[in-house]
């Protein structure tokens, strides 16, 4: 229920509470908070296992779809299309790309720095990739 609330969220919460509620009720209302997130809890997982408990085997067969839908919500347009359409390679987002020799291939060896001729033009300096900027 609260997974994603951090350390400094749930300062500004106590000191929002110190502030509303003064400091001699705010024990009491930390306390019956979390009496109430106890039994709302203890209540869903008494459900959960009756529910269990009734459907039995099928149950499982819930949870499945259930967890596939987990997974399709947390994952961006980026991770779908990699995924999907690219079989998990993101070489083509990351600018990464296997540039290795295969077996039997040769690369061949790079000329140190030269000075250009007096007739040709400078060569161009490779350009940064960017794949967020496309």
């Amino acid at each position: 229920m609260f997974a994603n609330l951090g350390w400094g969220e749930m300062l500004v919460l106590v000191i929002i509470g110190l502030v509303v509620l003064g400091p001699e009720r705010l024990p009491g209302a930390i306390r019956w908070t979390a009496g109430t997130v106890r039994q709302a809890r203890d209540y869903v997982s008494g459900a959960t296992s009756q529910l269990r408990q009734d459907l039995g085997p099928e149950f499982e067969d819930l949870r499945e779809p259930l967890s596939e839908l987990q997974k399709l919500r947390g994952m961006t347009p980026r991770a779908a299309l990699t995924k999907h359409l690219l079989d998990g390679d993101d070489s083509l987002f990351t600018g990464k790309f296997d540039n290795s020799p295969t077996q039997g291939e040769v690369k061949p060896a790079s000329p140190g720095p030269q000075a250009p001729s007096p007739g040709s033009t400078p060569a161009v300096a490779a350009t940064p990739f960017d794949p967020d900027a496309t």
